[in-house]
């Protein structure tokens, strides 16, 4: 005999009810954090696959050295709007079916991109532009992971999570460097033999994959369940029971649109220091991404190393930092702060120390540490930015912070170009990439949790 799930009480309350989530069993919480593992994995496999194809794809199409950096940044743009674009979505339509959403895009984007012809300048540059573009879904999908694995981790009844939630989240972000490492070893593998096609039809299988299984196995979790419910006798002009129910349960409810809801006085701060500090830090990524490739360039023209550095820019020193030791509640920000504070040295360590990077050992020791500490704090990073807002917004404002890399990536560049071109790389590198790394640990310095957000956040009130 099957035992019976609880549910969430939806019905209307007695005056001064009390009520507590029901709680999230320890196989439905499995579940998620492997699920959510392989979907963001997925996704950054397909993300990964444009920049490690970029060269077999310029070549095929004929684009000059200046035309495919123009459709790499109009691409860039294209992703930023569709993240823009996508968290609404999810805080609408759910973490469930917003995981389904942009893994299933992330599917149709590989197996459009496979599909692209050639021959036709305009239109298949155009075509490739707007396909890569909502690329910016799977990119998306680390908004929806920090945004449902945070409600799931607040109501499981795994006491290790509820009490270090983003220890155990960080297993879910070392999908970023995963999915770098499987776009690079399956392009060294079958780029050369059968074309970036077919790398890009490899990609749709796996994505289509999770998708069916997150729609037979996923749990949507009690907080958006209840939040559904609120906007919709909100939308049957219920405002009244949509409060009351919504005060048995200790959270607040708002009708005001996710996207409007981000700006409101006291959720705008932290909208503007984390955007202002993803564009900054993304200056640092860039550059230090342009500086592994020349150094290994310098050291081996364009050989194993120079390959491997240019298809993956977040390999296992990303994924050894995603696991060090830290983030119990609360931890998050410091945690982040902190080693982007001192991820300036990383520039130090591998433009300056040309004596000492003669070697493929030293250039990616050095070229890991810069990781170790750049990529690694993103655990901590996502974790707390679902904190920092409410159901209602969650997905968008995480979704929209997220979208802050692609304008990051495209003005960290030219920057870093213009400075390179009158005072060289060493400079070029410090003022831009050294010094954005250093701004944006000092930014989240202001973040902080508003109190509605920390009121809904009640780990131990569960049934």
């Amino acid at each position: 005999m099957s035992i019976q799930e609880p549910v969430v009480d939806l019905s209307q309350p007695r005056p001064d009810e009390k009520r507590r989530f029901p709680v999230f069993s320890k196989r439905h919480t499995t579940t998620a954090t492997v699920l959510a593992l392989l979907a963001w994995t997925v996704a950054v496999f397909d993300y990964g696959l444009f920049g490690t194809l970029l060269p077999a794809m310029q070549q095929e199409f004929g684009w000059s050295a200046p035309e495919a950096y123009a459709i790499n940044t109009w691409i860039a743009v294209g992703t930023a709007i569709v993240c823009f674009g996508i968290g609404p979505v999810i805080d609408r339509l759910g973490r469930r079916k917003g995981m389904m959403t942009t893994i299933g895009g992330t599917a149709v984007v590989s197996g459009l991109t496979a599909l692209i012809p050639t021959g036709i300048p305009f239109f298949s540059n155009a075509l490739l532009v707007v396909v890569r573009s909502f690329g910016g879904l799977g990119f998306s999908e680390q908004a929806v992971n920090a945004t449902y694995m945070n409600e799931v981790y607040q109501v499981t009844e795994v006491a290790d999570k509820r009490k270090r939630p983003g220890f155990h989240y960080s297993f879910i972000q070392g999908g970023w460097p995963l999915g770098f490492l499987l776009a690079s070893a399956l392009a060294l593998a079958f780029l050369p033999s059968l074309g970036w096609r077919a790398l890009y039809l490899m990609a749709t299988v796996p994505a289509a994959v999770i998708v069916w299984v997150i729609a037979r196995k996923l749990k949507e979790t009690p907080q958006f369940e209840l939040h559904h419910k609120l906007t919709e006798l909100e939308k049957h002009g219920k405002t009244e029971d949509a409060h009351s129910l919504a005060h048995a349960y200790g959270v607040e409810h708002s009708s005001a649109a996710p996207l409007k809801r981000i700006w409101e006085p006291h959720l705008r701060r932290n909208t503007f220091v984390f955007s202002l500090a993803w564009i900054v830090n993304f200056f640092g990524i860039t550059i230090f991404s342009v500086l592994g490739r020349l150094r290994a360039q310098e050291r081996e023209g364009r050989g194993t190393l120079g390959r491997l550095l240019d298809a993956d820019r977040h390999q296992p020193a990303g994924l050894l930092r995603l696991r060090v030791p830290r983030l119990a509640r609360g931890q998050d920000r410091p945690q982040a702060d902190h080693h982007w504070r001192l991820d300036p040295l990383r520039h130090l360590l591998l433009h300056h120390a040309q004596p000492l990077a003669n070697d493929p050992f030293t250039i990616i020791l050095t070229y890991g540490a810069g990781l170790f500490f750049l990529v690694g704090p993103y655990a901590a990073i996502q974790y707390f930015m679902a904190e920092c807002y409410p159901v209602s917004c969650r997905a968008t404002g995480t979704a929209f912070i997220g979208a802050m890399s692609q304008p990051g990536t495209i003005i960290g560049g030219a920057i870093f170009t213009a400075i390179a071109a009158g005072a060289g790389t060493g400079s070029a590198a410090l003022w831009v990439g050294a010094l954005g790394t250093l701004v944006s640990g000092l930014l989240m310095i202001a973040a902080k949790p508003p109190a509605e957000a920390l009121m809904e956040d009640h780990p131990h009130d569960v049934a």
